[in-house]
């Protein structure tokens, strides 16, 4: 699999040849405490296996299944929250805009912007937040096959972005639930471009409680060993140090204190397989008539 470009975020370098790079935190901000001691301690878990970290935590959890359903302290309180944060613990953050307008404010403390998978078509915010200058981290959504996320990243270019990112969080698969094809992994690589593989998400049971989403925390280390000896640039999880009582995506997070066990196991994963996969040459990423034509050519 050929490297891909280098998105460089502060001191922080992902994609092209970099060190596997982990973007973690709490599906939600609850409270700047909250988010400071659980940043504080995945960065502690990060520098003990030397893995660079950016935090990420959400402002506004705006497509929960509830109307009811907390959100979290919204985009002035929270941008607040995830700078002073930022400020404390000397790392970069990460957060989702939904709207164009939320866009220049985000763009003031992020150092990544995130397009949710739900709005990964919306091209006005796209643009907009392509044509920010920043590094713009987009998942791909639950109904897009891996080849139509090159439109994603055709509109970004066309904002004059170079500073891109594509993220693998599932597949939809009947109702309820989710499924993983590691194909998707080299297939968006392929584009140049870094991919991260959101390791929790990607085990969303997506309404599967009725007013809630369900999930499947139990297989986050299978599914992020596996998608680190296909091949990508980093690992998106959330985490939480105690996801039973989390109040957004609490049955798919992974508990804090299984993450230093976690990242020992991917990066010995990783040490393994990355020659391997860096003497690979590209692949086709188009669809045959058959279906998904994956096809190493030596």
């Amino acid at each position: 699999m050929p490297l891909t470009k280098q998105v460089r975020i502060g001191d922080l370098t992902l994609g092209g040849g970099a060190p596997l790079v982990l973007v973690a935190g709490p599906c939600v901000i609850e409270s700047e405490e909250d988010l400071f001691r659980t940043g504080e301690a995945i960065k502690a878990a990060c520098d003990a296996c030397e893995v660079p970290f950016i935090l990420k935590a959400s402002y506004d959890k705006a497509n929960r299944s509830s109307a009811g359903s907390f959100r979290g302290p919204g985009l002035r309180k929270g941008l607040c929250i995830l700078q002073r944060v930022k400020e404390k613990l000397g790392v970069p953050v990460l957060s989702d805009v939904h709207e164009v307008d939320q866009v220049p404010a985000a763009a003031e403390v992020l150092d990544i912007i995130q397009i949710p998978a739900f709005l990964c078509r919306q091209t006005d915010l796209l643009l907009v937040a392509g044509r920010t200058g920043k590094p713009v981290n987009v998942k791909k959504g639950q109904f897009l096959s891996p080849w139509d996320a090159r439109n994603i990243v055709e509109k970004l270019q066309s904002a004059g972005s170079e500073q891109i990112i594509l993220t693998e969080r599932g597949t939809s698969f009947g109702y309820n639930n989710l499924v993983v094809d590691v194909r998707s992994l080299p297939v968006m690589r392929s584009f140049g471009y870094p991919v991260l593989f959101d390791a929790t998400h990607s085990l969303q049971l997506p309404g599967g409680a009725g007013h809630a989403s369900s999930g499947q925390a139990e297989f986050i280390p299978y599914l992020a060993r596996a998608a680190v000896a296909v091949g990508v640039d980093g690992l998106f999880m959330e985490v939480h140090p105690d996801p039973a009582n989390a109040p957004s995506d609490g049955p798919n997070m992974l508990r804090l204190d299984a993450l230093p066990g976690l990242l020992r196991q991917v990066i010995r994963v990783q040490q393994a397989v990355a020659p391997s996969i860096d003497e690979q040459s590209a692949i086709s990423n188009q669809p045959s008539a058959k279906g998904c034509r994956l096809t190493a050519e030596s």
